[in-house]
């Protein structure tokens, strides 16, 4: 294997073997241009897309790819994390998408825990919950 052909083999593995999607579809443009500070998403086709008008740069887009990866794959493999949301996870995800959605912010803190984003505030509970899944998982 190749320099070129491992790197891919590593990123494919980071992904779960989920693509990153380029073309974006109409709405999906549209929503991104309208909120930049959504930086990407698990599509529905179980595509990566990322927000081209995100101010991010490509190493952190690298991240969010990996969550959005993660959020596929428990979306795939129908994985609800049995965890607890602390009152101030809830109070930070109030307002967004993720409000009235226990599954999605549990599976949301999990992929961010994964992708090192330190939003996600996570418990050591939480952190223990993500690594018993991705030892049980394939």
């Amino acid at each position: 294997m190749n320099a070129g052909e491992y790197a891919n083999k590593r990123a494919s593995d980071k992904l779960f073997g989920f693509s990153i999607r380029q073309k974006l579809y109409p709405g999906e443009d549209k929503f991104f241009s309208d909120r930049p500070e959504v930086a990407g998403m698990a599509a529905e086709d179980n595509t990566i897309i990322l927000n081209p008008y995100s101010k991010l740069s490509k190493k952190q887009l690298g991240a969010v790819a990996e969550n959005e990866a993660l959020r596929l794959k428990m979306r795939q493999d129908k994985f609800v994390p049995d965890i607890k949301i602390t009152p101030h996870q809830a109070k930070f995800f109030d307002g967004t998408e993720y409000a009235n959605n226990q599954q999605a912010i549990k599976q949301t803190i999990l992929a961010r825990v994964y992708s090192g984003d330190s939003s996600a505030q996570a418990t050591p509970e939480q952190k223990k919950a993500l690594r018993e899944y991705l030892s049980k998982s394939k």
